[in-house]
């Protein structure tokens, strides 16, 4: 069997999105996420309405996005990850926030939802690429005889980590890490790679 890596991006490679908007328009009910709230569709309904209430518009959000950068040793990390094996980036954001950066990432594999602006740059609407898209990759590419390590920080993750042949949860927060104790908890990029070296090994599969 072949070894596949599956990340999220919020949260383990980038900085929540949702939380820099909230900064930077001053809208605090904006910082809740997916570490909050484990009913997705609930989150966003949330969110447009809030953004609707403030007449906040795309390029409000877009200039957010481009005005940030990856965590530090993302890069880094997500590169040495990729030359080792294939690696997949499973995100619940969607294709027009992720854009800006997914080049300072160095153009890596995404797979997201997309989102239904209309012509005043208004986001109506979000589209779900599949329900529970990001367990669904893992159970497809195990299908394919891969070995799946996965590595994700919130809720929206947990399904994806008990599919994976091995899950670990990377800077979670406490609730969740009280709530799915059977995954392994890494701080930093270093105890992650320690933490896929590791279950790679349980599983057989040479990493070096």
């Amino acid at each position: 069997m072949m070894l596949a890596i599956c990340l999220d991006l919020e949260g383990v490679l980038i900085p929540e999105i949702w939380i820099n908007v909230a900064e930077r328009t001053g809208i605090s009910a904006l910082t809740r996420t997916t570490r909050d709230e484990p009913d997705y569709d609930r989150l966003m309904s949330y969110r447009l309405e809030i953004l609707d209430q403030n007449d906040i518009k795309m390029g409000d959000i877009t200039s957010t996005i481009e005005s940030m950068d990856p965590m530090e040793g993302a890069t880094e990390f997500l590169a040495s990850l990729e030359s080792r094996c294939p690696t997949l980036i499973l995100s619940d954001t969607f294709s027009q926030f992720a854009k800006p950066m997914m080049k300072k990432l160095g153009n890596p594999t995404l797979l997201c939802h997309t989102l239904v602006i209309d012509e005043t740059g208004r986001i109506e609407d979000w589209e779900i690429r599949y329900d529970d898209h990001k367990r669904k990759t893992v159970e497809s590419l195990i299908e394919m005889n891969y070995q799946v390590i996965a590595a994700g920080d919130s809720y929206n993750d947990t399904s994806m980590l008990s599919a994976a042949s091995a899950g670990i949860l990377f800077r979670p927060p406490e609730n969740v890490i009280e709530e799915f104790p059977q995954f392994p908890v890494a701080m930093d990029y270093s105890g992650l790679i320690d933490a896929i070296e590791s279950a790679a090994t349980d599983l057989g599969e040479l990493w070096n």
